[in-house]
């Protein structure tokens, strides 16, 4: 089999998701099972440039993981004839002039969400993208995991019956930064940095919700920031400027109904950080990161609503597990080996840079909501 060599500059490899998801367990992960097989027998072999703020981090992790090319200069990775593709996981205020000057040197462009902190910017890179013939998608990872993945096969096989309603629940205690460090960068929670969890997580629960259930119609939402003051990596208190929980239903085709709920202000009472439960009219299902769990028509129990005495029913015990049936890979990893299979083709991207767009969307409607308080439509995308 001929290896193919395929440049991949990696903007933002010493962030904590440059780093761990997308270099280490998606790019040299693939690179440690032998490169990626083609379908036309090739072996696709990624190459990356590291690019990044930090001289000392930069050769630390090339030396690390035995690297040779790395740089502080963005135009001069871009310059490199031998890189074809450019990935995007820098804070999201800096994506949207990466992503363009990526454009204008002919690479394909693979970004992380949000793809911008504005709808104008989110569409200004996509068409930019589509006009320049380029191969372009967003990061959807929470699709390639195995909870999910067990979910969708549910759905493709007719489990739910008519799905009714979806319940979405997520998050955990971010520690402030003063008496334990936080498990979150600063920028996370500054507004001017593309901060605030509804501009994090509204963008997968749109993908999420339009991929395996129904298109978004309408969004109501609250948004709170519950910690005011935080400490940042230096130790200096800030004022928290962005949000860091938010609230909301969302209306799908159908007349579906999402409740959704994001925090990094609360505590974990559930089984994993992400839990997804889809109620249908034959049947139930809680899908989480890894597991999924069911629960069908003739095996629903009756329960009785009796708060004068302790409840008899041990309700988690009454789902049955969804079992693997397949191995599952690294989530991130999944949809690079796609990417770079589409980059190397010259293929669309199932998840392109409108997708992001849409999801850029519905987060500012799910703010725009709560500042107006009132619901809001989810008018389609203009991509022209």
């Amino acid at each position: 089999m001929s290896r193919k060599t395929i440049g991949v500059v990696v903007n933002g490899a010493t962030g904590r998701m440059g780093y761990r998801q997308h270099l280490v367990r998606s790019l040299l992960a693939i690179r440690a099972q032998g490169g990626l097989e083609l379908p036309d027998g090739a072996v696709l072999w990624p190459e990356p440039v590291l690019v990044g703020r930090s001289v000392e981090r930069l050769k630390a992790i090339a030396d690390r993981h035995g690297l040779e090319r790395w740089t502080t200069s963005l135009d001069e990775a871009l310059a490199d004839p031998d890189c074809s593709v450019y990935f995007d996981a820098q804070v999201t205020a800096q994506r949207v002039p990466a992503v363009l000057a990526a454009i204008d040197a002919g690479k394909h462009v693979y970004v992380e969400k949000p793809t911008a902190d504005s709808l104008e910017g989110a569409l200004r890179v996509a068409r930019a993208a589509r006009d320049a013939g380029l191969v372009h998608g967003v990061v959807a990872d929470k699709l390639y995991l195995p909870g999910l993945l067990k979910l969708r096969r549910l759905i493709d096989g007719g489990f739910f019956g008519r799905i009714l309603s979806v319940r979405i629940d997520f998050g955990y205690w971010v520690f402030e930064g003063d008496w334990q460090p936080a498990q979150r960068p600063s920028w996370n929670y500054r507004d001017a940095d593309g901060g605030g969890i509804a501009l994090d997580m509204f963008p997968h629960w749109h993908y999420l919700l339009t991929t395996l259930i129904a298109p978004i119609e309408s969004v109501y939402c609250q948004v709170s920031t519950h910690i005011p003051t935080r400490w940042d990596e230096q130790g200096q208190a800030y004022e928290a400027t962005a949000d860091d929980a938010a609230y909301a239903v969302l209306g799908l085709r159908d007349g579906i109904v999402a409740a959704v709920t994001a925090s990094w202000a609360t505590r974990v009472n559930r089984e994993e950080l992400l839990e997804v439960q889809v109620d249908g009219t034959l049947g139930s299902a809680v899908a989480g990161l890894r597991t999924c769990t069911v629960q069908d028509r003739a095996m629903t129990p009756r329960p009785v609503w009796n708060p004068d005495v302790d409840n008899p029913e041990r309700f988690r015990d009454q789902w049955a597990p969804v079992p693997d049936n397949a191995e599952f890979d690294n989530g991130f990893k999944a949809q690079w080996e796609l990417f770079l299979t589409a980059a190397y083709q010259g293929t669309p991207f199932r998840h392109d840079l409108f997708d992001g767009a849409r999801g850029v969307q519905l987060a500012l409607l799910a703010l725009e909501s709560a500042r107006a308080g009132c619901r809001l439509p989810v008018p389609p995308l203009d991509e022209r």
